[in-house]
């Protein structure tokens, strides 16, 4: 479904990433984790059309992305929740996650697809009038995670979505997460917390100072000593 080939990304003349070979299938949940300053973020901003890659090419269902304008990435079926979840604050609940369905097929569906993530977020249905600042970190979440689902993206993509919550909201949205995968929507998470993120992923990725250190299934990299130690801080 998604496939990286040598991707190299930097700002101005500082690298950030080089190398970069990565691939996702229809389906998986993968995750990519390494420490702060890795690349993690830049990875996916780019995998999103925020960033452009300065060589190297991105797939995405067969089809060359890489040059692809950033407004379009949404339109063939990506859709990002940010570090930081960046909300509207001023907005509510509603019209933040309605704006992620501008695009005329997830229009078109709006009202179902609004519905199943409040269904998946129960929290939020209460808060629908509500103005996203007035809400928790981790309701903010939620909302970022549901604006992304109103785009009934193919590949969703997270960047750091346990940042700053409490051990028992990041439970919580990471068995949203894994039923969000469960449902059909192939998923790419960047993750700091290691050891969540590797519960739910059925593949990995380690980056480590703009470069693919190691790959493979969580089992294969958690009994590797080296990777433990060095990359996964276990």
């Amino acid at each position: 479904m998604l496939e990286v080939h040598d991707l190299q990304v930097a700002y101005g003349a500082a690298p950030a990433l080089w190398g970069v070979n990565l691939s996702l299938q229809r389906g998986e949940l993968l995750c990519v984790v390494g420490p702060n300053g890795a690349g993690k973020t830049t990875l996916i901003h780019t995998l999103a059309g925020v960033l452009r890659a300065r060589a190297g090419r991105i797939e995405f269902d067969g089809q060359d992305i890489t040059s692809l304008a950033p407004h379009r990435f949404c339109s063939v079926g990506i859709a990002i929740v940010p570090e930081g979840r960046r909300l509207f604050t001023q907005m509510t609940v509603q019209e933040n996650l309605e704006i992620g369905s501008l695009l005329p097929a997830a229009k078109a569906r709006r009202q179902q697809t609004l519905e199943s993530v409040l269904v998946m977020f129960p929290a939020l249905r209460p808060k629908l009038r509500q103005a996203a600042g007035e809400l928790s970190g981790g309701q903010q979440q939620m909302v970022a995670i549901g604006r992304a689902l109103m785009a009934c993206p193919k590949l969703l993509l997270l960047d750091e979505p346990s940042l700053g919550l409490s051990p028992l909201i990041v439970t919580e949205l990471f068995d949203a997460i894994s039923r969000v995968h469960a449902e059909g929507t192939s998923v790419l998470l960047v993750e700091q917390n290691v050891g969540t993120a590797l519960r739910v992923a059925s593949r990995a990725y380690v980056l480590e100072e703009g470069r693919i250190a190691a790959e493979g299934t969580p089992g294969d990299l958690l009994a590797r000593d080296q990777i433990r130690r060095a990359y996964l801080g276990l």
